[in-house]
């Protein structure tokens, strides 16, 4: 059987109508919510000790102005307040440049440590320079965050993108997860000082790209690394293949693991199906994925990404379609040891 699929079950606007309450989707695991109507693209969640989820995002627009790396909190995950730019100073070596993608955030030893990918400025007079990742600090989760100064790893094209930071509970390693540009995911240890890598430490393709041709094939590119653990599995939720424009084509896999770095098998190959879809389009949601996982407080996983509303596709009316990804949140359920996105309904 095919796990995945997309029905709307609630559309929660972020203006003009009542919001729902948060025990409506926090008792039922069939209920989807757009938690923001506007265009916030990669999400990435964190439970702050001040008691706030802070979700941050892609690079876009809004109000006129260009925010590097969005923001929004929320105290129940359902309603979402905007609150301006993480990054609002550029780093000195993408000063010039305007490609500030997929942030990911972790909170440790007092601070708050925002990676994210980036293009250099160099790129502009060289292209073959491709983007980098990078890292800023804060004392707060609300920023602002300051680069460290110098990029923590460049390459070709857009290879070097969303970076996820996992410290595994087994090892204590301080991991780093990221990965695109038509190359498979991978993961590496941090040093001590998380803006760096281990010298020592190897880097380790966890999830593949599928070349095939095949127009249902998502797999041809994979990105949006998150992993959770939970009952012993490392599940690494991953994203493919095209997320927005006039062809996308983009939904939501899993793969899991018994360590954090592998090796990960995928749905697809452990449940003998034709994919490791969990999450696809419908009639309504074109495109979901590149989604952060959060539990709460009872224990129950949440899923936030972005999706194309049908209905409003284009982030301005001269814009490509597809261009605007909102904000979604599903409830996420665990059957036969795999997890489910809940409103697909099976």
């Amino acid at each position: 059987m095919r796990i995945g699929g997309l029905i709307t079950a609630v559309a929660l606007t972020a203006a003009g109508c009542a919001p729902v309450p948060p025990t409506a989707v926090a008792t039922s695991p069939t209920q989807r919510a757009l938690v923001l109507d506007s265009d916030f693209p990669d999400p990435a969640v964190l439970h702050a000790p001040d008691g706030f989820y802070y979700a941050y995002a892609t690079q876009s627009e809004h109000d006129g102005k260009m925010l590097n790396i969005q923001m929004a909190r929320s105290k129940d995950l359902l309603r979402w307040e905007r609150i301006g730019d993480a990054l609002p100073v550029k780093p000195s070596w993408a000063a010039r440049t305007q490609d500030f993608w997929a942030p990911h955030v972790t909170h440790a030893n007092g601070r708050y440590y925002l990676y994210y990918s980036a293009k250099p400025d160099v790129a502009l007079d060289d292209p073959d320079r491709g983007l980098c990742l990078a890292v800023a600090t804060s004392e707060r989760p609300q920023g602002p965050f300051t680069d460290i100064g110098e990029p923590m790893l460049c390459g070709d094209g857009f290879i070097n993108i969303d970076p996820m930071s996992f410290d595994d509970p087994a090892t204590g390693k301080r991991l780093l997860y990221w990965g695109s540009g038509f190359g498979p995911i991978k993961v590496r240890e941090l040093a001590e000082d998380r803006t760096s890598f281990l010298p020592q430490a190897p880097t380790i393709d966890l999830i593949p790209v599928d070349p095939s041709e095949d127009g249902a094939n998502y797999q041809r590119l994979v990105e949006g690394a998150w992993v959770t653990l939970h009952d012993g599995w490392y599940y690494l939720f991953y994203s493919g293949d095209n997320c927005c424009g006039p062809n996308a084509h983009y939904a939501l896999m899993v793969a899991r693991s018994r360590n954090a770095t592998g090796p990960f098998q995928t749905l697809s190959s452990a449940a003998g199906v034709p994919s490791s879809v969990i999450l696809a389009a419908d009639e309504h949601w074109n495109a979901p994925g590149h989604n952060a996982v959060i539990e709460d407080a009872q224990g129950r996983h949440w899923t936030l990404y972005h999706a194309v509303d049908m209905r409003q596709p284009r982030a301005k009316p001269d814009a490509e379609p597809n261009t605007r990804r909102v904000m979604l949140i599903d409830r996420i359920v665990w059957q036969d040891g795999w997890p489910r996105v809940a409103s697909d309904g099976k």
